[in-house]
């Protein structure tokens, strides 16, 4: 049996009575067109079953409808979350957003980065692994513009949308210190991450200013839950001396495998023995067996505020105007909740 050819534009055209620059338009330009022409059009599609060859008329424009957007971590609900928000600003301009995790690996960050080049995305968002300003200013040199997420440009020539994160670890370590920690460490890694470092910058800041306060540093290990659980284990299995009594994870997802491990464990009591702090206040921080206090990101704004930004870059492009960077950097909040409030409980590594 010999499968039907696809309805062509040509095909809704002569079924709807009106020329083909008019199915054109309804479908680019609606407003061009009379309402009583468009639903003319529009049941012939219908009737017809036409689905437009977008790839065939991106190749003629030379550009798609499409944003890539490529993240360090999708498992990461702190980048579903900024992902949510560049996706509600690109609909609001009739694109859509391409989605690429480089699972923290700079060959497969590469990857996407060529791959959305070959797409002919109109732009691309990126919260990148190491240092790619090279690799990028290739790409904005050969047309496709660049924000950067969740890390500042340091005035490379970028838009870019971040949180001041050495801010957010000073106010993270500064907490544990209020609440009587004077072994703190700091969990995740690596320090190759631009916001894991300065996180850790703040937490030193912060430690500086207290002597007698000590800062670990166990930053040879991941992001993600089983890191978390993996550390966890290890903090378990030393004697109560040597323990910290107070814990920064780089991140939320390593906060939790913390706490998984300490709970499976039995011996050691959050925040009685440890207090313990993350970073992002994903949903699922305040939903934990101890509710985690973690260091608040507006990451949905970010997201939002990150596409905005590629807009205007490829606004002023197409209309050939010149455009000045922007860096936009938000300020962190610490959200307290039980898991790192020792005040509440008693300490016996304490005295």
């Amino acid at each position: 049996m010999v499968s039907q050819q696809p309805a062509s534009i040509r095909d809704v055209a002569e079924r709807a009575g009106v020329a083909l620059g008019t199915v054109s338009n309804v479908l680019n330009r609606p407003e061009k067109v009379a309402e009583s022409t468009r639903r003319r059009v529009r049941e012939a599609i219908d009737e017809l079953g036409f689905v437009r060859n977008d790839a065939a008329r991106q190749l003629r424009a030379g550009k798609s409808r499409t944003v890539g957007l490529v993240v360090l971590d999708v498992r990461n609900p702190f980048f579903t979350d900024v992902g949510r928000g560049a996706e509600e600003r690109a609909a609001t301009a009739h694109l859509s957003v391409l989605l690429g995790n480089s699972d923290e690996l700079p060959e497969r960050e590469a990857a996407y980065m060529d791959l959305f080049e070959e797409q002919r995305v109109q732009g691309l968002l990126i919260s990148p692994i190491g240092d790619v300003f090279d690799r990028l200013a290739r790409l904005r040199d050969r047309g496709t513009p660049t924000v950067l997420v969740d890390r500042p440009a340091q005035g490379r020539g970028f838009s870019s949308v971040s949180v001041d994160d050495v801010a957010g670890g000073y106010i993270a370590v500064s907490h544990l210190i209020d609440q009587g920690c004077i072994r703190i460490a700091f969990v995740g890694g690596p320090l190759s991450i631009v916001q894991v470092s300065d996180r850790l910058d703040g937490a030193k800041r912060a430690v500086s200013e207290h002597p007698g306060v000590q800062l670990e540093i166990l930053s040879e290990t991941g992001l993600t839950v089983h890191s978390g659980r993996d550390v966890g284990v290890l903090i378990g299995e030393r004697a109560p001396g040597d323990r910290p009594d107070g814990i920064l994870a780089a991140n939320d997802l390593v906060a939790v495998g913390l706490l998984q491990s300490f709970t499976m464990l039995g011996t050691l009591a959050v925040p009685g023995d440890i207090a313990l702090v993350g970073y992002d206040d994903i949903d699922f921080a305040s939903a934990t067996v101890v509710p985690l206090t973690s260091v608040q990101q507006p990451s949905r704004l970010i997201g939002q505020t990150a596409m905005e930004l590629l807009l205007a870059e490829i606004a002023a492009r197409e209309a050939g105007t010149d455009f000045e960077p922007r860096q936009v950097v938000f300020q962190p909040e610490l959200v307290v909740r039980e898991s790192s409030l020792r005040a509440m409980h008693s300490n016996p590594q304490q005295g």
